[in-house]
């Protein structure tokens, strides 16, 4: 599986570019603010129809335009494919498939498999749940379309009874009806709940010899799924804290609270890590997802490396470099001096000045 071409219209700093990729190593260097990571976030929109910086479609367009337009062709299995994509201001964006618009976000999950790296990336074990629950959940999403599905059902609901909680306050004859959200809550959040710690059992088997490597031995990594309620408690504490969601107007008990913790050597990196075993930490966690993705597709992955290996120093950045050898990458960065000293082969190279791209 790899990206043959990108083509983006009226995106964000873009009028108009079209660019061939080579499928193992592709370099995209240039100053700060030029469009390198506009780039690979069209790759990785194209792909699952999200920014990965979780922007709305009318702050993709670029400005004084009503609509941007992607389309990205791939190869998977020598088969060739090519995925347009509509984004408009006003309306939904549209998404067609080889031509034929698809009804569907999920008919098109699973066709390209994306894995994003960047720099909020090495923060993700010290900031809030929410970009825990963000990373499993982007991740997920692409892997299984049930769970996309699940997820998005278990969203909708979740806002629907919030907004009754809030009617309830001033109309108590509506406290007749919360049931019917409430199993339609439970169904959908079970689901999600399991799917999520599958999903965290099989990183587990990966992440703790790669973190063990890493650390020349001297730490054992695990990840601990901090459910906010289990899969069986959930409906009976969901109707025993009816009063905190009324006095709250919102729901306090679900997967929308869920956490993750990294424990390094039986103790919480999050709070008690350096910031050295966090960034080797969230390194790991990223190489384990490319090889858990690897054995679920059975392909591989495409790669984006947002400005990361600047981050990262020399050990781990063969760490990455070693693991990406067989797999298309595409990587931003200011300069490209450093991939030359990890004798890293390149395969193509791009200039980025201001929305323009030469080759080198």
């Amino acid at each position: 599986m790899y990206v043959e071409s990108l083509n983006i219209n009226n995106y964000r700093n873009y009028d108009e570019l079209f660019i061939m990729f080579d499928k193992n190593t592709n370099i995209l260097y240039g100053d700060n603010a030029q469009g390198k990571t506009n780039i690979l976030e069209s790759i990785y929109m194209a792909a699952t129809t999200k920014s990965h910086r979780g922007s709305k479609d009318r702050e993709i367009i670029k400005i004084g335009e009503e609509e941007s337009h992607i389309r990205l062709c791939i190869k998977k299995s020598d088969i060739s494919h090519r995925i347009d994509m509509h984004l408009r201001k006003s309306k939904n964006k549209g998404v067609a498939i080889d031509g034929l618009p698809i009804r569907r976000t999920t008919e098109l999950f699973g066709l390209l498999n994306v894995i994003f790296f960047s720099p909020e990336d090495l923060s993700i074990i010290k900031n809030g749940p929410s970009e825990r629950r963000r990373f499993l959940d982007l991740e997920l999403c692409q892997l299984s379309r049930l769970y996309y599905q699940n997820l998005s059902s278990y969203s909708k609901i979740l806002n629907q009874r919030n907004n009754l909680l809030k009617q309830i306050a001033y109309n108590k004859s509506l406290m007749d009806t919360l049931d019917v959200w409430n199993m339609q809550l439970v169904d959908y959040g079970r689901k999600v709940i399991k799917e999520r710690q599958n999903f965290i059992t099989m990183l587990n088997d990966l992440i703790g010899e790669i973190h063990l490597k890493l650390t020349s031995g001297k730490e054992k990594l695990e990840i601990i799924y901090d459910k906010n309620v289990g899969e069986d408690e959930f409906e009976q504490v969901l109707s025993d804290k009816v009063h905190v969601d009324l006095n709250y107007m919102s729901t306090q008990t679900g997967p929308h609270r869920d956490d993750i913790m990294f424990m390094i050597n039986g103790i919480d990196a999050r709070r008690f890590g350096s910031q050295g075993q966090q960034r080797t930490v969230a390194l790991s966690l990223k190489i384990a997802e490319i090889k858990l993705v690897k054995n679920i597709i059975n392909d591989n992955p495409i790669l984006l490396l947002d400005d990361v290996m600047s981050e990262l120093d020399s050990s781990r950045r063969e760490a990455l470099l070693e693991e990406i050898k067989d797999i298309q990458t595409i990587i931003t960065c200011t300069g490209y001096d450093d991939f030359i000293k990890e004798q890293v082969v390149i395969n193509n190279v791009y200039h980025v000045i201001n929305g323009t791209v030469t080759k080198i």
